[in-house]
C-alpha cells in the first residue's frame, strides 16, 4: 500500500490524498470524488481515456456551483476521451485536467486565494 501525501497549505481543504482515499476536511472518501463548493460526492470515473458524456454528467449538473473544474486522471496525467471533453465544452465548462496530486494541490490554492474552483478527482494507489 502507498502511503498518504500530505499536502501542505495554511488554508486547506483536501488534506491527503493516496491508497485510494480522499481526506477531505477531516473526512476519509474511498475513491474518485467529485468537490464544488456545496460538498463532496462520489464520482462514477475511473478511466479518463474512456470517459464519455456520461461519465462527466455530474460535473455538468453542478456547473453553476464553479468557475471551472480541476479534472485529477489519477497516479499519471492521462488525456479525457473526446466524447467527455466535447460534453463538458458544449456545457460551456472550463477545465484543466492534470494527475490527481497537481489537481489536489492546486485546487487547495485557489481555494485559499478565494476562487469558485470544483475539483473531479480520480483517486491514487
Amino acid at each position: 500500500m502507498a502511503p498518504l501525501r500530505e499536502i501542505e497549505q495554511a488554508s486547506r481543504r483536501i488534506e491527503r490524498y493516496g491508497a485510494g482515499t480522499f481526506r477531505i476536511e477531516g473526512t476519509v472518501h474511498q475513491g474518485a470524488v467529485l468537490l464544488t463548493q456545496r460538498g463532496v460526492t462520489g464520482w462514477n470515473t475511473v478511466d479518463l481515456a474512456r470517459a464519455t458524456a456520461d461519465d462527466v454528467a455530474a460535473i455538468i449538473a453542478a456547473r453553476d456551483d464553479f468557475e471551472f473544474v480541476l479534472i485529477g486522471s489519477g497516479a499519471k496525467m492521462t488525456l479525457m476521451a473526446k466524447a467527455a471533453r466535447e460534453a463538458l465544452k458544449a456545457a460551456g465548462i472550463r477545465f484543466d485536467v492534470m494527475d490527481t496530486g497537481a489537481a489536489c494541490r492546486t485546487f487547495n490554492v485557489l481555494v485559499a486565494e478565494g476562487r469558485r474552483v470544483a475539483a473531479a478527482l480520480i483517486p491514487v494507489p
